[in-house]
């Protein structure tokens, strides 16, 4: 299926889904956010394809978050999504497939938000990151307000809400919102080296991984290690859980089939 606003390639186990619409810095406006729904439906329901990769197009943006220049022409009655959330991403809290975002540039407001839905971040070192809606008369209502102030300390959380600043790609780095910084030219090898070393693992366990680890955050530690988790549940009826042991115990990889 042909898209507009972006690219959506499976790689074998990898998918890569790339925002293109460069003369607005990435920026969405709701054509955008529905095809990127699209985009996610799929890659969620294929058995083929277990992790994916958000980056954008060009070397200056990820994403700048809503396509204001269209808000401003249209209403603010047209800023329009999925209930998958912006870009499709920030209110799908039910994909248990591991999603990395290679941030190639600016990564502002709702490209900022679409990041930290993300599971992992690799950032090229002349990105920004921020949250700066406040400045436009907005706020960061698609996750940002929620997820930043979960990731690092609070008051460094509160510092960026309400001044709109942005960060380096070394200051994110160094509060834990980024896991590696690399040079532009090493950002795509570089998060598809993240993905394959995931895909080593079994993709059931990743899933469950995934599952358990956000699910269990907001409850205390005694009870997220008593809830039932269903992509648990699963791994354990796998094939997997019988490959792996029998692997190791043979010296060879495993052939993982992700049942």
């Amino acid at each position: 299926m042909a898209h507009e606003f972006a690219t959506y390639e499976k790689k074998g186990k990898i998918a890569v889904v790339t925002i293109s619409r460069p003369e607005r810095m990435n920026a969405l406006h709701p054509p955008a956010n529905f095809e990127l729904d699209s985009i996610w439906n799929d890659f969620e329901a294929d058995p083929e394809v277990w992790v994916g990769i958000l980056t954008g197009a060009g070397d200056k943006a990820f994403s700048a978050g809503n396509d204001l220049r269209f808000t401003a022409e249209h209403g603010r009655d047209m800023i329009r999504m999925a209930e998958s959330g912006f870009g499709g991403l920030t209110s799908r809290t039910r994909c248990w497939k591991p999603i990395i975002a290679a941030v190639n540039g600016y990564a502002l407001g709702g490209g900022f938000e679409m990041a930290l839905a993300c599971d992992i971040i690799i950032a090229a070192d002349h990105a920004r990151l921020g949250l700066p809606e406040p400045r436009v008369g907005l706020m960061a209502g698609a996750g940002g307000v929620h997820r930043l102030p979960r990731m690092i300390p609070q008051k460094i959380a509160m510092g960026y809400l309400l001044t709109g600043r942005h960060m380096t790609a070394q200051d994110a780095h160094r509060l834990g919102v980024v896991n590696e910084v690399v040079p532009l030219a090493e950002l795509m090898p570089t998060a598809m080296k993240w993905a394959g070393e995931i895909l080593e693992c079994a993709p059931l366990s990743i899933r469950a991984t995934k599952q358990a680890a956000l699910s269990g955050l907001g409850q205390p530690l005694e009870i997220a290690q008593k809830l039932q988790y269903a992509e648990a549940e699963r791994m354990r009826r796998s094939e997997d859980t019988v490959e792996g042991p029998r692997a190791f115990a043979e010296k060879r990889k495993p052939q993982w089939k992700a049942r």
